[in-house]
């Protein structure tokens, strides 16, 4: 196991999160003895390098992690995107406004983002993870050289065992229940959509450290799949309500509903979040296939600046939602870690 996950304080990271984890997020938490973390899969390189360089700032060293989108880039179909959009149009007629003449591959792969690539080497963050597949062996062993910890997503057994013939460090068992996009390499293909203990279970014998993810949501979660083997447990909901997260108002008082389903209406690809308009239009009977992600992210986006509000945004969270408890991350990482203790001093 490697030095940074078996001498973690607190056996918590903070799920990256695009889009709600913040330089503030991260550092807290990884000050508070867990392992803060950023979400890169919706910035360009320069704004990545931006927020790793003040979470240095905040930590004063780089233990914290980051995140990168490893997804295949999008098959452009006009005739499919011109579908969708106009499928939308009357959702854009509601709030007076039309939608897009055309859309576009909004955030590029970190398989062909070398200017990624090398704010992620020049930051030499300690913990580096990968979603939606695995980037080539040369990417890989350029990442090794920073002496980062490597890890990625698997939502199944064939994924898992990709992450360790790639010679990664350790498999993140996203379960079902786990908010924001799901880690699937292909989202067209089957998925058995386990939660996060079959998963587990399904792992123990690839000879890697696991993380467990998917409904997480105290101490006491925490200590039931630290007792199935896992040797942390990634969390990201459960930090949402925190006041250091860029979730905003609409966002955290819809947390408390609860109410998630997995979706690709918002951005293309499966992911967990809170039901809205969007979300139930995409499930209607009459819905047109859906362009590729990113691409429908695109006219999400574009909808959701036309109306505002919450009926068209991207709020991912995963099924323990309204459990998710509002105080600063340093104080909830306190109380994980309390949780955690007694709850396996008892088991």
């Amino acid at each position: 196991m490697s030095l940074l996950l078996a001498n973690l304080e607190v056996p918590v990271i903070q799920a990256p999160m695009a889009g709600a984890a913040t330089p503030l997020l991260a550092a807290e938490v990884s000050r508070a003895g867990g392992l803060g973390a950023l979400g890169l899969g919706a910035s360009s390189p320069q704004d990545a390098a931006r927020m790793m360089q003040e979470t240095r700032q905040r930590l004063g060293s780089g233990r914290f992690g980051v995140n990168l989108f490893c997804h295949r880039p999008a098959h452009r179909d006009p005739a499919r995107e011109a579908g969708w959009l106009e499928f939308l149009a009357p959702e854009f007629a509601r709030h007076g406004a039309v939608p897009p003449a055309s859309l576009h591959e909004i955030y590029p792969s970190f398989l062909q983002d070398d200017d990624m690539l090398a704010a992620v080497i020049a930051a030499r963050p300690v913990m580096i993870s990968f979603h939606f597949g695995l980037p080539d062996a040369a990417r890989i062993a350029a990442l090794r050289q920073t002496g980062a910890v490597l890890m990625a997503s698997a939502t199944s057994l064939s994924e898992a065992h990709a992450i360790r013939d790639a010679g990664l460090d350790a498999i993140i068992a996203q379960g079902f229940e786990a908010g924001g996009h799901r880690g699937i390499f292909d989202p067209d293909g089957p998925d058995a959509c386990q939660p996060a203990m079959d998963l587990m279970s399904g792992f123990k014998g690839l000879g890697l450290p696991l993380i467990a993810a998917g409904g997480i949501m105290t101490g006491a979660d925490a200590a039931h799949h630290l007792r199935a083997g896992a040797v942390a447990v990634q969390m990201g909901t459960a930090f949402l309500a925190c006041p250091e997260s860029a979730a905003g108002p609409d966002w955290r008082a819809r947390l408390r509903l609860g109410r998630t389903v997995m979706t690709r209406a918002i951005s293309g690809r499966p992911a967990r979040g809170l039901e809205n308009r969007l979300v139930a239009l995409g499930m209607r009977p009459d819905a047109p296939a859906l362009p590729d992600y990113p691409v429908a992210y695109d006219a999400a986006k574009a909808l959701h600046a036309a109306a505002g509000g919450s009926d068209y945004a991207a709020q991912w969270a995963g099924t323990g939602a309204a459990r998710a408890r509002a105080m600063p991350a340093a104080r909830l990482v306190a109380q994980l870690a309390a949780e955690i203790a007694e709850a396996l001093q008892t088991s």
